[in-house]
């Protein structure tokens, strides 16, 4: 029997801010270009909320529960309703029906009839992982300040602290900052877009994913993730960004089994434990550990840049606080350039990133929402994945890069198929059946 899910509903109207145009005429005149954006000719001269994480997260010991300390994910979400409040959003995403799929795995559906007419549309090529930013093309410098929750930095000290009014200092460097998503799939749908007025593209490099590492540390929930999905694996804006939210169900990839790669002793120092997923519709790997949350980014981020050097696209789920990493090689949009992927599928319009990768599906038709199994959900997924061979070779590869030797010993016992290691996730403190109740 499939259970159904609700979230709070906050009633909102479609944005129309991203269509800003003659309407503000005879208001008083603004500084920069006058729509208050994120771009050179406005944020310098700004002051945001700033959120200054700690420098160095402490690991959580046994006796402690990182749940606690919620300041972080109160924060934001308190900031996102009040978005959601002054309407800048292009739909109610908290009236989109979700439940979860009968089944092992326990697959999330969503139905968001309206999403993929009100998104904004792909501007760039397919086929290139990497591309070069492009000024005249949509990216998140054209966005208005008031879509922005505030700016993420390092307050390089033991204790993360908030303040709500600060200045932008570009002297050093551009800021980072966490921004609604208009688009949302899910409630509390945010950006986090680093050294935004750097126009860096859709690419990522180790200081990038390391402030990603820092933000799912500070939100010290297993129910908030950050994703990340290149260009060619469904991207749609080609400037440098990963998205989060905040969903209290596990996902079905943090429940699939895995399977131990044991290393050889030499390449150990990082601390970093690297598994493949096993039983589930798409091969990836899980980056887990570390010596400290560098470790962890330095391994993770040299596998994405010899992906992405070498035109392979990936998407990247990051769970459990920071601590664990899913590393997904995929191929779907190769698949339908080629002619593939069956008409079923491709009737679903549904584009397969790293939510849908990791199991949270948000289906645009009501017919593929009331017919969604653990079966349709493994045939679309399975379309994503790599083959077997192509995997084991892009796994060496990765692992040359990554600096990672993988040892002659057994990957496990001959009696011992995989090891279940899901992520631990506790029982939500709300009523049941309720994904967001407060």
């Amino acid at each position: 029997m499939e259970m159904k899910l609700t979230i709070k509903r906050v009633p909102t109207v479609v944005s129309n801010y991203q269509e800003y145009a003659a309407a503000t005429a005879g208001e008083r005149p603004r500084a920069g270009c006058g729509r208050d954006c994120l771009g050179d000719c406005c944020l310098p001269d700004s002051k945001l909320p700033l959120y200054a994480f700690k420098a160095s997260p402490k690991k959580p010991s046994l006796q402690e529960d990182a749940s606690n300390d919620e300041f972080f994910v109160n924060l934001l979400l308190g900031l996102w309703e009040d978005r959601m409040a002054r309407g800048l959003f292009r739909y109610d995403v908290t009236a989109c029906e979700t439940k979860v799929i009968p089944g092992n795995l326990g697959f999330v559906a969503q139905l968001n009839e309206g999403r993929h007419l009100k998104k904004r549309p792909t501007e760039f090529r397919v086929d290139r992982v990497l591309q070069p930013f492009d000024a005249a093309k949509f990216n998140f410098t054209k966005v208005g300040q008031e879509e922005v929750l505030f700016q993420f930095e390092n307050g390089g000290g033991d204790d993360s602290f908030f303040v709500e009014s600060s200045p932008i200092s570009v002297a050093d460097r551009a800021p980072n900052v966490v921004a609604i998503n208009v688009s949302p799939i899910e409630y509390g749908h945010v950006l986090l877009i680093p050294r935004v007025l750097d126009r860096l593209p859709q690419r990522i490099d180790q200081e990038s994913f390391l402030l990603a590492l820092h933000m799912a540390a500070e939100a010290a929930s297993p129910y908030f993730r950050l994703g990340y999905n290149s260009l060619g694996a469904f991207a749609t804006i080609n400037h440098l960004h990963f998205q989060a939210y905040y969903l209290t169900v596990p996902f079905p990839v943090e429940k699939a089994a895995t399977k131990r790669i044991f290393l050889a002793e030499g390449t150990m120092n990082s601390g970093v434990k690297v598994s493949k997923l096993m039983n589930y519709p798409v091969r990836g790997l899980v980056f887990e550990g570390g010596n400290s949350l560098s470790d962890l980014a330095n391994v993770v981020s040299s596998a994405c840049i010899w992906l992405q050097d070498n035109n392979v696209p990936y998407n990247v789920l990051i769970s459990d606080c920071g601590k664990k990493i899913f590393l997904f090689p995929q191929c779907y949009a190769e698949k339908q350039a080629l002619g593939e992927v069956s008409q079923e599928l491709l009737d679903t319009q549904v584009n397969p990133a790293v939510w849908e990768i990791s199991g949270h599906i948000v289906l645009k038709r009501r017919s593929d929402y009331e017919e969604a199994s653990e079966a349709s959900a493994w045939r679309l997924l399975a379309e994503v994945s790599l083959s077997e061979e192509r995997f084991e070779e892009v796994k060496a590869y990765i692992f040359d890069a990554a600096g990672l030797v993988q040892s002659d010993e057994e990957e496990v016992s001959e009696d011992e198929d995989a090891t279940y290691t899901p992520v631990s996730i506790a029982p939500p403190a709300v009523a049941e059946g309720c994904l967001v109740l407060q």
